[in-house]
């Protein structure tokens, strides 16, 4: 959890807000403490929030949105919650990223768009966001970034990354839309087949996210 919470403010996708998680049993999940994810120590206890019950005194508001995702998909083991810029930009013209490149594949054929402005602090509006988010392994919120989820918070973690960078095109290709230039999309099957080899492309991403990380370890 420390290592993703550094990890995504290290590579620019948080600032001052934002917060990771991940699951520690069919009851419980672990999140980043109530502080902006770059501050977060080496020993500095996450916040220990159950499935099914009220949210501790030390969780944010919008902890909800994690623990909806959790109670709905079992298999979900890590969600980060970040505002990276290229998201945020994108989702202010109300569109999510489509598959123009590799990355963008494992969002196919776009994310869902939360088109509510506001902050998800209640729980109505958590369970709303969960539910129009499905299977997906993201969901952008319009104007707030986006949300990411994985089998594990390495996962999730590379996902926010992922969806940076599908934005980060999109966004490059404007002034070539305007021209009339249509970019190449992936097709479903060409985006299938690109996301089922995530394993590797996953653990590489999260070795380049935690290098030079005070408490990483890379495998042998």
């Amino acid at each position: 959890m420390r290592l993703a919470a550094r990890a995504t403010a290290r590579h620019g996708l948080v600032h001052a807000y934002g917060h990771v998680s991940a699951r520690i049993d069919e009851r419980h999940f672990l999140c980043s403490p109530p502080q902006p994810l770059g501050t977060v120590e080496t020993d500095d206890p996450g916040v220990v929030v159950p499935i099914d019950g009220e949210l501790p005194e030390r969780a944010l508001p919008e902890v909800r949105i994690h623990r909806e995702i959790y109670r709905r998909r079992p298999a979900v083991g890590g969600v980060c919650r970040f505002q990276s810029p290229a998201v945020m930009a994108l989702s202010a013209l109300g569109e999510t990223p489509r598959v123009l490149h590799g990355l963008g594949s494992y969002f196919a054929p776009s994310p869902p768009l939360w088109p509510d402005v506001l902050l998800v602090r209640d729980d109505e509006r958590a369970e709303q966001v969960a539910w129009r988010m499905g299977d997906a392994a993201a969901i952008v919120l319009r104007g707030n970034g986006a949300v990411t989820a994985g089998a594990t918070i390495e996962e999730a973690a590379a996902f926010a990354f992922f969806l940076e960078d599908a934005a980060r095109i999109e966004l490059a290709l404007l002034p070539a839309r305007a021209a009339g230039i249509r970019p190449l999309e992936y097709t479903a099957d060409q985006a299938a087949r690109r996301a089922v080899r995530a394993g590797a492309l996953i653990e590489r991403m999260w070795h380049f996210l935690c290098s030079g990380d005070p408490e990483w370890q890379p495998a042998d």
